[in-house]
C-alpha cells in the first residue's frame, strides 16, 4: 500500500484545534485516577474511566477483557478484522499518593502530572483522533483501539491480546510519547532476569567459616554479568536491583540481582540469554539459579519504513513540519507487533519529556497537530 498522495478528510487540523480544551480536560480526568500497575483494582478503576470517556466521545463502549486479574479494553468498529490498531496503555509507574506532590497542572504551555507523558496524553489523542475521523463522515469500520493495563510491567497478560488483534492489520500506531517530538521507528529488544546465588548461612561472629557467603558470590558474578554488554553491537546488560542477607550478624545464604538487557538484534538477545544461564559457580559450594528471559523482541526499522513515509505525506498535506524519526533503546508494545512483521509506527503520542521522572510533562501546542496527524493516518489506512 505505497501511495504517493493521500486524500484526507478536509479540515482535520482546525477540527483538532477546536477539541484541544476538551482534550486537556480529558487528560486531567485520566491523570487524576492513579493507576499503578501493581494495584489491579486501581487499574480496573482507570479502565472504567477510559471506557466512560470512549462512550462520551465516540458513542461506543469498549469490551472489557480481564486476564489474570488485569483489566484491558478493546474498542473495535465493524465485524471484520482490525485494519488499523491504536495501541495504548493506562497503567503507570507512579505509586498512590503521587498526585499529592505532583498534581496535574496546565500552565505555561505545559501539562504536568504522573502519567501525562507516558502515556495518558497519547491515549486521549487516540480517542479524539478517531472522533475526528468519524466527524469528517468517514466510517470507522476496521479501527481498533486497545488500552492495556500492564505495559509498564512487561505486558505479560496483554501480549497475546495485542498480537491477536493486530494479526491482519495494515497499520499499528503505538501511542507512546515521542522522542523530542520524533517518531520511533525501531526499538531494542528487552530481556529481564533475576540471578540468585544460593549459599549457606552461619553466625558471622562465632563460625563464619561454616557458611557459604552468597553475597560474596554474587559480588564476583556482577562484573561477569556487566561484561556481557557489547557497545559496538548496541547491547547493554545492566545489573540493577541488588538484595540479599537477613541480619548483620549472619552470613547470607542468598543474594540476588535483577538484570536489564537491551539488544538491537535477535542474535544478541540469544547470546546474552545463553551466557547468563551459563554463569559459573562463583565460590565453592554456592549454586546459581536464573529466572526470567527475553521479554520483548526487537522492533526492526523495516516494520516502520512505509508508515513513516506515509506519516510524512500526511504531515505535508496538513501543513505540518516533516516528522523526524529515531531509533531508541526503550521498549513498548510496538516491539511485539513490529517484531512479528506487522507494519508498526511508534511514538505518535505526546511531545514532551520526563517519562518515569518528576519533571514528566507534555507540550500543549503539540497535542492538536499530532492528533490531526493521527486522524490522517487512520483515514489513510482504513
Amino acid at each position: 500500500m505505497n501511495r504517493s498522495s493521500i486524500q484526507l478528510p478536509p479540515g482535520l487540523l482546525p477540527a483538532a484545534e477546536a477539541r484541544l480544551e476538551q482534550m486537556i480536560a480529558d487528560i486531567r480526568t485520566l491523570v487524576e485516577v492513579e493507576t499503578p500497575s501493581s494495584d489491579l483494582e486501581a487499574v480496573a478503576a482507570g479502565a472504567a474511566e477510559v471506557a466512560r470517556l470512549m462512550r462520551e466521545r465516540l458513542g461506543a463502549g469498549p469490551e472489557t477483557i480481564v486476564i489474570d486479574g488485569v483489566t484491558h479494553l478493546r474498542l473495535r468498529f465493524g465485524d471484520g478484522p482490525a485494519r488499523v490498531v491504536l495501541v495504548n496503555h493506562q497503567d503507570t509507574v507512579w505509586p498512590h499518593g503521587t498526585l499529592n506532590r505532583l498534581p496535574f497542572t496546565a500552565e505555561d504551555g505545559v501539562l504536568r502530572g504522573p502519567g501525562v507523558f507516558d502515556m495518558l496524553t497519547g491515549l486521549v489523542m487516540s480517542v479524539h483522533a478517531a472522533a475526528l475521523v468519524a466527524q469528517s463522515g468517514r466510517p470507522l469500520e476496521g479501527l481498533s483501539i486497545l488500552v492495556t493495563g500492564d505495559e509498564e510491567v512487561g505486558s505479560i497478560t496483554s501480549r497475546d491480546l495485542i498480537l491477536t488483534e493486530a494479526a491482519e492489520a495494515r497499520a499499528v500506531y503505538v501511542m507512546e510519547a515521542a522522542a523530542d517530538g520524533a517518531l520511533k521507528v525501531a526499538r531494542k529488544g528487552v530481556a529481564m532476569y533475576q540471578v540468585t546465588v544460593h549459599g549457606r548461612s552461619s553466625h558471622a561472629g562465632l563460625d563464619p567459616e561454616k557458611g557459604i557467603n552468597a553475597g560474596v558470590g554474587l559480588g564476583l558474578l556482577l562484573p561477569q554479568i556487566a561484561a556481557l554488554s557489547d557497545p559496538q553491537a548496541g547491547t547493554t546488560v545492566t545489573p540493577t536491583v541488588l538484595s540479599g542477607g537477613t541480619t548483620t550478624n549472619t552470613v547470607p545464604a542468598e543474594a540476588r540481582v535483577q538484570v536489564d538487557s537491551r539488544a538491537a538484534s535477535r542474535a544478541e538477545q540469544e547470546r546474552v540469554d545463553a551466557a547468563i544461564r551459563a554463569l559459573p559457580e562463583p565460590i565453592p559450594g554456592a549454586t546459581v539459579t536464573v529466572t526470567g528471559g527475553i521479554n520483548r523482541p526487537v522492533m526492526p526499522r523495516a516494520a516502520a519504513e512505509e508508515l513513516l513515509a506515509e506519516a510524512r505525506r500526511v504531515a505535508a498535506e496538513l501543513g505540518l513540519a516533516e516528522p523526524e524519526a529515531v531509533e531508541v533503546g526503550g521498549a513498548s508494545d510496538g516491539n511485539f507487533t513490529g517484531g512479528a512483521g506487522i507494519p508498526t509506527l511508534d511514538g505518535l503520542g505526546a511531545a514532551g519529556a520526563g517519562a518515569h521522572a518528576d519533571h514528566e510533562h507534555a507540550i500543549i501546542a503539540e497535542i492538536a497537530p499530532r492528533t490531526a496527524l493521527l486522524a490522517g493516518l487512520i483515514s489513510a489506512r482504513l
